[in-house]
């Protein structure tokens, strides 16, 4: 059974009804039960034991379960000494619970209808109409009842009456209950879930002990309610680790975007640097045209070295003396000096120079 199916039979099951507290809280207890993990269910299932005493004739058959698991116990004579203690012996529990299941053709049942306004008050309803409803008086028997589907006018309600004389149990429910067994539930064969033809304030009550299914319930129902508490605390403690590790990467992957875009940024700056430098040199080909020009014929140029701004030029010429005069009037020319005195080349009339200057090309600042 699913958990919707659970609280909608619970649902169907108490229109009408003026259930007892603890009647609610079984059929609670039963919807939560069936969400526990199967191990949980079947040990919570096992400590619970039933007594089944179903009576034939002037005996009773004895069936113990547990859980999934029934044991037949033997029969029970009431009017035999010590034989149904025997049979007691062997079914010790502290969750025992004792039903007495009637045979099928040992109950009356019918359906019947009533205006929806009483359905708040149906027990009282049908406990002054018993004597309209079957052929015995509401003193002579014990019954039950069931909303059935709503498929009845909405002003309606269609409900199964089940009930048994109670001079067929009453020897029954009163030596179980002298002999430490009173009966919990009272049913029949093929009867409908928790069905129970006892009145309430003829069952006993039940949950004393320390690990009574009783408090184990209210313990599990303090449980899921503080598991629904704390659940969104927790989900948002996990939404909020996740975003500050995403919020940690993203950090991470803008840390090395902007170091990536430093090193950009400074190869772009050092990359116009030198092409600022290079721009500012002068092209050597423009002095070389110069030279050329201004130079004369007599005059050889056998090596030409520029470093730091500064170009050196060493030579032979006829007229060396007049090359400073050539060379600062050359646009673009200036600081034209001798780096050396000049030499006089035996044997020839040329002589060896060595000239420094400054050029920049005509035009710039």
């Amino acid at each position: 059974m699913t958990v919707t199916d659970a609280f909608r039979s619970l649902r169907a099951s108490s229109l009408g009804s003026s259930m007892l507290l603890d009647d609610l809280l079984e059929r609670w207890r039963s919807a939560l039960v069936s969400c526990l993990p199967r191990e949980l269910r079947r040990l919570l299932e096992r400590r619970e034991q039933s007594l089944i005493v179903a009576p034939q004739g002037a005996t009773a058959r004895v069936v113990l379960t547990r859980g999934d698991e029934s044991a037949t116990l033997g029969e029970l004579d009431p009017q035999a000494p010590g034989s149904l203690q025997a049979v007691l012996a062997g079914a010790k529990g502290a969750s025992r619970k004792t039903i007495v299941q009637l045979a099928a053709d040992q109950i009356l049942k019918r359906e019947v209808a009533f205006p929806s306004q009483v359905r708040d008050n149906l027990t009282q309803v049908l406990t002054y109409e018993m004597d309209r409803l079957s052929p015995f008086r509401s003193d002579q028997v014990y019954f039950g009842f069931r909303v059935l589907d709503d498929s009845a006018p909405r002003d309606k309600l269609q409900l199964e009456l089940v009930l048994c004389l109670r001079a067929q149990v009453q020897d029954w429910l009163r030596r179980l209950r002298e002999l430490g067994a009173p009966v919990d539930q009272l049913t029949w064969e093929g009867a409908w879930p928790k069905a129970n033809l006892l009145p309430p304030d003829e069952r006993p009550r039940r949950g004393s002990g320390p690990f009574s299914m009783g408090k184990l319930f209210a313990a599990l129902v303090l449980l899921l309610a503080a598991a629904a508490l704390l659940s969104p605390i927790w989900q948002m403690q996990r939404m909020r680790d996740t975003r500050e590790a995403q919020i940690s990467e993203l950090k991470a992957r803008a840390d090395q975007v902007n170091q990536t875009r430093t090193a950009l940024e400074q190869a772009r700056r050092g990359s116009a640097a030198v092409l600022q430098r290079k721009l500012e040199q002068p092209r050597m080909i423009d002095l070389l045209l110069e030279l050329t020009e201004r130079l004369p014929d007599n005059t050889w140029v056998q090596n030409m070295d520029f470093r730091d701004g500064e170009i050196q030029i060493r030579g032979e010429s006829t007229q060396a003396t007049s090359l400073i005069n050539l060379l600062d009037e050359a646009p673009g020319i200036t600081d034209v000096a001798f780096r050396s005195p000049v030499v006089q080349i035996r044997g020839s009339d040329r002589e060896r120079f060595q000239i420094s200057l400054k050029y920049k090309r005509p035009g710039e600042g």
